[in-house]
């Protein structure tokens, strides 16, 4: 219901209001049949976010649910279209079950966008924040362990997620309604939208501020070359919020978070009666020196041994009442 009859799309209303004079966003050529897909073959939806630089619409392309992701023409520049054609060009080869799939681009005049797969649960930062739920451990270790998952392949395959976030952190709807069941039936994804990097693990970045103050490690925010590890730093504070279903620092506005994070070592306070070993990794994963942050391969095996400790009775209790789509989880 949510899909509008008509065929409205944004490159429609570019082409007509004459911008979007950007050039083709030049991505290597490979294959590139297999995933270039014709705007007009699009039809959108509701939008349901706006970015810095973009949108992101819910809509479909051939029958079948997608999200798109698009590029605001007022905002795209040489250095955006560079950023955009590195992402597209990185996305294409990414195939693993935690990380939302991509299904194609547009990279000509007059809209730049990505369609990728679209994930009917919402986000975890809307199951938290805006439908006041919580998740007990033995689903909250499931969820870690899918973003862990998902984080290690990345990081095996030379790319940095740069914008790891509760907002980023997407549900399947169509699993969601089995956790009553077994946590082994979450599926957890995440998503971005020019926030992929390819890197070599031995040289460092220096690259435009990104993501989100509050998720942010202190290298990032500081515009210090930073590696990987960011990522393991941002992780450490979804890990946090999971626990807590509390937004970080948010008796803070960002730029305060930021500072405290960067010249004060500032972190949010975890709770006494976590599980000691959960407590640790959280610890471990916002470590101000990036070097003493653990691999993702690590946080695994971490995983692992607290699900073996708490059992796999799973369950996601209730803050106070919703009659959200979030009841699935009751």
């Amino acid at each position: 219901a949510w899909l509008k009859a008509h065929t409205w799309s944004p490159a429609t209303e570019i082409a007509q209001s004459g911008e979007g004079t950007f050039n083709h966003a030049v991505v290597p050529a490979r294959g590139t049949d297999e995933w270039e897909i014709d705007s007009r073959l699009l039809k959108f939806g509701d939008k349901v976010a706006s970015g810095s630089f973009g949108d992101l619409y819910w809509g479909t392309s051939c029958s079948q649910d997608v999200a798109i992701k698009v590029l605001n023409p007022e905002c795209v520049d040489v250095d955006l279209q560079q950023e955009f054609a590195r992402e597209v060009f990185i996305m294409r080869k990414i195939r693993h079950k935690n990380v939302v799939q991509f299904l194609g681009a547009c990279t000509k005049p007059p809209s730049l966008c990505i369609v990728t797969e679209f994930m009917s649960g919402g986000s975890i930062y809307d199951f938290l924040h805006k439908h006041a739920r919580t998740f007990k451990l033995p689903v909250l270790i499931r969820v870690a362990t899918d973003v862990s998952e998902g984080m290690n392949y990345l990081h095996k395959n030379n790319i940095i997620q740069r914008d790891l976030k509760s907002s980023n952190i997407l549900i399947d709807e169509n699993k969601a309604s089995y956790l009553s069941v077994t946590s082994r039936c979450i599926v957890i994804k995440f998503s971005s939208f020019c926030s992929l990097v390819s890197i070599i693990f031995n040289a460092q970045l220096i690259v435009h501020l990104t993501g989100t103050y509050r998720w942010m490690a202190p290298e990032v925010i500081a515009h210090w070359p930073y590696d990987h590890k960011a990522d393991v730093f941002s992780f450490g504070v979804v890990l946090w919020e999971l626990l807590t279903s509390k937004l970080p620092y948010s008796n803070l506005t960002p730029l305060q978070a930021a500072v405290g994070v960067v010249l004060k070592g500032l972190r949010p306070t975890i709770p006494a009666n976590t599980h000691p070993r959960l407590a640790e990794l959280i610890g471990k994963c916002w470590q101000q020196d990036p070097a003493r942050r653990p691999e993702f391969s690590s946080i695994l095996e971490i995983l692992q041994r607290i699900a073996n400790e708490v059992g796999c009775v799973t369950e996601v209790r209730r803050k106070k009442p919703s009659g959200s789509i979030f009841s699935v989880f009751r």
